[in-house]
């Protein structure tokens, strides 16, 4: 089973990313956090073990911002994979997340559904089916 942490400040988005993830791709949420610091922390962590880590790009006020994420976690494992979900996901942005490290690029009204449709996809190669 694949391990998600959620890097995102409203709870009842995160609590809905949770409870899809587990529905829908079988995808445990092992953390979240709602600013960059306490993110990079515990992605960091060797003792934490996580395959996706879905990323707001605004986070709480003065608590940083996802892209910090991204920049702190671009040297990881490629079977580690950084997601963004954001509702400010035009091209300019989408561009930047990439040439951060970000996998996928996700806009929040109108693309969670194929977010989600792209961790069960990952979920499934993990699961060799």
């Amino acid at each position: 089973m694949l391990k998600a942490f959620i890097v995102e400040d409203q709870p009842q988005i995160r609590d809905s990313l949770v409870e899809a993830l587990a529905e829908l791709a079988n995808i445990e949420a092992v953390g979240s956090a709602g600013d960059e610091k306490s993110a990079v922390a515990w992605l960091r962590d060797p003792a934490n073990p996580w395959d996706i880590a879905i990323v707001d790009l605004v986070l709480v006020p003065g608590g940083g911002s996802g892209f910090g994420v991204l920049q702190a976690l671009r040297q990881r494992p490629v079977t580690r994979k950084m997601i963004v979900l954001t509702a400010t996901a035009n091209p300019q942005v989408r561009r930047h997340c990439e040439e951060m490290g970000a996998d996928a690029v996700f806009d929040k009204a109108m693309e969670t559904e194929a977010m989600l449709d792209y961790c069960v996809a990952l979920a499934r190669v993990a699961g060799g089916h």
